[in-house]
């Protein structure tokens, strides 16, 4: 019986995970599945070793650190010493992957990675640990390939997971009535991101720009995304002061029937460009490492759209941009400024024509199944 260990560090991964180890499944029956997941993993019929959510937990402080190194030795002790698998499947969660698969290293182990770190945008000397220490990339993005040839680094490309496994437009009459709102007014929603650092330096300022738009234009609704993986009390604790409508559970739903978005930089942004619906890009983080990822990045983009595309269509209020003033002035435009809403949308379908439209998780299974 061949057997394979996964391993994710967060939500979305884990939701990769979940449809990797279920197409695994139905051309395997026999192959044993374990991992450190959470609830897509499980469903797949796969043994959970531990809990994402003891990754997605870690921060900067230095006694997170010495867990998240203790987790590493831990984990990677068990799959040379009881596991064994046939092989591991790293998925993004590039720094605390790529240590482990270093521990690896001369085991016999084959270790794909499946959304490898971003080398092109920043740190981009990882690549020479990518060649060291993995078997086989398993990568995303069309432009990614190039580069991992040119380092002589056995590269398949995937195609983009949301390009198959992103619903269809929800029906914004139901959404609406379901959610008590007005399908005559126009709908900005705000996604101020999936971990606690993000809510720290993002949802007080998210907040003060809706308030200030809703008192100068009091047609406009809000509704705020709550992250499925953050905790109501975290949540809670940064989300106060206001009786905008929060929605949970229904992220994707909510961006494709929202006019205009205010979002946190990620994957939510890629989401919204496939839906074609007009937004904003914000982001600040502590200065100090703003000024670190200044010295280390490689592109001056950061949202995914852009990246993609090579052109500058999503705005992108970082750091000293990040205030309520940038914001308003943006999103008014996305809602009120006919000509530039209509090139914003138009310009937003070029980011599909970018991607392929292969079913990226039966791409990594099949590549899986050759390898065993």
């Amino acid at each position: 019986m061949k057997k394979i260990f996964i391993i994710t560090g967060e939500y979305s991964g884990d939701m990769h995970a979940g449809r990797v180890a279920e197409i695994l499944k139905q051309k395997n029956p026999d192959i044993e599945i374990e991992g450190i997941g959470g609830e897509n993993l499980k469903k797949a019929r796969a043994k959970i070793y531990c809990d994402h959510s003891k990754m997605s937990g870690f921060g900067f402080s230095i006694k997170m650190a010495l867990d998240h190194i203790a987790l590493e030795k831990k984990v990677a002790d068990y799959l040379l010493n009881s596991y064994k698998p046939d092989l591991v499947l790293l998925i993004d969660y590039g720094t605390f992957n790529l240590r482990v698969a270093k521990r690896l290293k001369g085991s016999g182990i084959k270790v794909f990675h499946y959304i490898p770190p971003q080398v092109w945008a920043s740190r981009k000397w990882r690549i020479k640990g990518i060649k060291k220490y993995v078997d086989e990339v398993l990568c995303i993005f069309p432009f990614e390939i190039e580069m991992y040839q040119k380092e002589g680094i056995n590269v398949h490309y995937c195609g983009h997971p949301l390009i198959k496994q992103l619903p269809e437009k929800a029906d914004r009459e139901q959404f609406f009535a379901k959610h008590g709102l007005d399908t005559t007014r126009p709908l900005v929603s705000i996604f101020p991101g999936s971990r606690t650092i993000e809510l720290r330096f993002l949802a007080n300022t998210f907040i003060k720009s809706a308030k200030q738009l809703q008192k100068k234009h009091p047609e406009i609704q809000f509704c705020i995304s709550h992250a499925p993986n953050l905790s109501d009390d975290i949540f809670d604790k940064y989300i106060n002061g206001t009786d905008f409508k929060v929605i949970k559970g229904e992220n994707q739903a909510l961006l494709s029937i929202s006019d205009s978005l205010i979002l946190a930089s990620g994957t939510v942004a890629l989401e919204a460009a496939l839906y074609q619906i007009p937004m904003i890009i914000g982001y600040k983080g502590p200065w100090i490492l703003y000024l670190a990822y200044l010295l280390v990045r490689c592109i001056k983009k950061v949202s995914l759209p852009n990246i993609i595309t090579g052109e500058d269509i999503v705005p992108e209020l970082i750091q000293a941009k990040f205030n309520t003033e940038n914001i308003c002035y943006e999103t008014e435009k996305n809602l009120y400024n006919k000509e530039y809403r209509i090139g914003f949308i138009k310009a937003l379908g070029m980011v599909k024509e970018k991607l392929s439209d292969k079913y990226s998780a039966e791409e990594v299974a099949n590549e899986i199944i050759k390898a065993l």
